[in-house]
């Protein structure tokens, strides 16, 4: 009797939940693909139901996290730490990327008839939006702040909950009655987030189903090396550089990684880190990241440190013109990485954004042809788990980086009413990671 409820208890575990949906998504999508591949709508309408709570979530976060410090200066201080710390980590991802992918060499001798040509009409025209610093910098700017809250546009959403949250730090003790209107209003979409959580493993099902039912197994083969050259770049640079990273900070990678499983589960599932966001912020608190910098690191983070994205692009550009017998030169590869540096910020944190990226990288440099993305097309899902399970574990290192450099890290806190902080060995799991 004992027995049979530690299983049922184990089962209303949702990373348990999460994990057998994955499973049994596989199965079905092997043994039935025709099946499988209709199962797409599952993941698409969880991904847009969070989709939908993400821009008051990260409005209200970043302008509490900012209001709420005072202190304009530590505003300043917080926000220009972390994008030095972005832009440097993220240019070691995409310098580890060229480097792996020239050892390598997955594109070389590789039969570009084997995949199919797909229609990349879509990415081109979206990638001509994403081109040029002038155009990335003007994007940050909203023509309106509902039209941008509407379409989910991080990059002006974020850029107008700072501004906002300036104005009230300004403000002083009379901001008091909006920041604490803003608290409550981020507790109820918080709740509305734990209520579509519970839909998490429906999701994850759907979107595995689909991808082993619409690609099925064997067609990895061809693609298989640039895969393993993907994902060994991903590994090494989560547990090399972020590893060491952690260290110097003084927690332990591995420990983390298991702290936030479920998010690394969820994201597994639905290939989108965007689908973690909400709860990832909530986690990171219960870790003992400072509330503050967490709603104003981990948003930004989501625009400006894609660890994994920055990798595969790297990586995909260069696999293409291997692909094509294009040689390219020592400097030209290192103006496809200042031209990476630029095009790899601002990319959603949702599905198929790095094929969009890719494209307007490619179109921003003629040396490699747009229509090679086509090679990719078949896989391309594949990759977008493993770099978004990247970009959601470099977020949330650099979040603790940044709280224990301002002193606001205190572990071993008492887990709040997140849906997923299911037992108090999480919370317990963060003072012991630190050694």
């Amino acid at each position: 009797m004992g027995c049979e409820q530690k299983v049922f208890s184990k089962l209303k575990n949702l990373t348990v939940q999460v994990i057998l949906a994955i499973i049994l998504g596989i199965i079905v999508g092997y043994l039935y693909p025709a099946f499988g591949a209709q199962l797409k709508v599952l993941a698409d309408i969880f991904i847009k139901l969070i989709k939908m709570v993400i821009p008051p979530v990260v409005f209200f976060t970043v302008v509490i996290g900012i209001a709420s410090m005072g202190d304009l200066k530590k505003v300043g201080r917080i926000g220009g730490k972390a994008l030095i710390y972005f832009e440097i980590v993220t240019t070691f991802a995409l310098a580890i990327g060229i480097v792996v992918v020239n050892l390598l060499k997955p594109g070389v001798g590789f039969d570009k008839s084997a995949a199919g040509t797909g229609d990349i009409t879509k990415y081109t025209k979206e990638a001509a939006e994403h081109t040029g610093v002038m155009d990335f910098l003007m994007g940050i700017i909203p023509d309106n702040v509902v039209g941008a809250m509407a379409k989910g546009e991080l990059l002006p959403i974020l850029f107008f909950a700072v501004l906002f949250g300036l104005a009230l730090a300004a403000m002083g003790s009379t901001a008091k009655p909006v920041i604490n209107l803003f608290e409550k209003l981020a507790q109820g979409f918080f709740g509305v987030v734990n209520m579509i959580m519970r839909f998490s493993p429906i999701a994850a099902f759907g979107a595995m189903a689909y991808t082993i039912g619409k690609f099925g197994l064997d067609s990895l083969l061809n693609l298989g090396k640039l895969m393993g050259s993907v994902y060994l770049t991903m590994f090494l640079f989560i547990i090399v550089v972020l590893g060491l990273i952690a260290k110097m900070y003084k927690f332990s990678i591995f420990s983390f990684i298991k702290y936030i499983r479920e998010e690394i589960l969820l994201v597994l599932g639905t290939s989108s880190s965007e689908s973690a966001l909400p709860s990832l912020m909530k986690r990171l608190e219960n870790y003992g990241c400072g509330k503050s910098v967490v709603g104003l690191v981990v948003p930004t983070g989501y625009s400006f440190n894609l660890d994994g994205t920055s990798i595969y692009l790297s990586m995909a550009a260069i696999f293409i013109a291997q692909a094509y017998g294009i040689d390219l030169t020592i400097w030209q590869e290192l103006t496809l990485l200042g031209i990476l540096m630029v095009t790899s910020k601002g990319a959603a944190g949702v599905t198929g954004s790095g094929f969009v990226t890719l494209a307007a990288t490619l179109a921003a440099f003629p040396m490699i042809p747009v229509e090679g993305m086509a090679l990719l097309l078949g896989v391309d899902r594949f990759m977008s788990e493993a770099r978004a399970i990247t970009n959601l574990i470099g977020n949330g290192v650099a979040t603790v980086v940044i709280s224990k450099t301002e002193g606001e890290f205190h572990p071993g806190k008492k887990p709040e009413t997140l849906a997923e902080a299911d037992d108090e060995s999480d919370a317990a799991a963060a003072s012991t990671s630190l050694a």
